[in-house]
């Protein structure tokens, strides 16, 4: 079944196990819409899902960003999906993207500001069919 919120439950969750000072990564595995569906409105081209994440959430995002002081997010690796080697009969992404938030204070102050909800949010919500959020942290290697 599609996710199409973010569960507060868990991201609550997550701030009580996830330090909220420590630069924390996000796997995001997305499914795109073969076209952006922003459920009618007609103030925007039509575009694909792909479109829409790329090029306008993910450009609303960084704008948020900088309206709320966040620096220093940044994109480690984007890329498409070849195949899912082990995963369950069925599961399909069409791209992972890594990015690296200075804390997960800040991934928070960006994504529950009004301006995310406004400006950023609708993008995304228009440009995937399902989508997952991993918050990771980083585990020394031994040796």
């Amino acid at each position: 079944m599609p996710i199409t919120e973010i569960n507060i439950e868990a991201v609550l969750k997550a701030a009580e196990v996830v330090p909220a000072d420590s630069p924390v990564v996000m796997l995001n595995l997305v499914r795109y819409n073969e076209h952006a569906d922003y459920g009618g409105r007609t103030d925007l081209p039509a575009c694909s899902g792909q479109e829409a994440y790329l090029q306008r959430y993910a450009p609303a995002f960084d704008a948020v960003a900088a309206a709320e002081g966040i620096t220093g997010i940044q994109v480690l690796y984007l890329g498409g999906v070849a195949a899912a080697l082990a995963a369950p009969d069925g599961e399909r992404w069409d791209t992972i993207v890594l990015v690296q938030y200075p804390s997960f204070a800040a991934f928070r102050t960006v994504t529950e500001s009004p301006r995310y909800m406004a400006d950023a949010l609708p993008h995304r919500k228009a440009a995937l069919a399902d989508w997952r959020l991993i918050a990771t942290s980083q585990v020394p290697l031994p040796g």
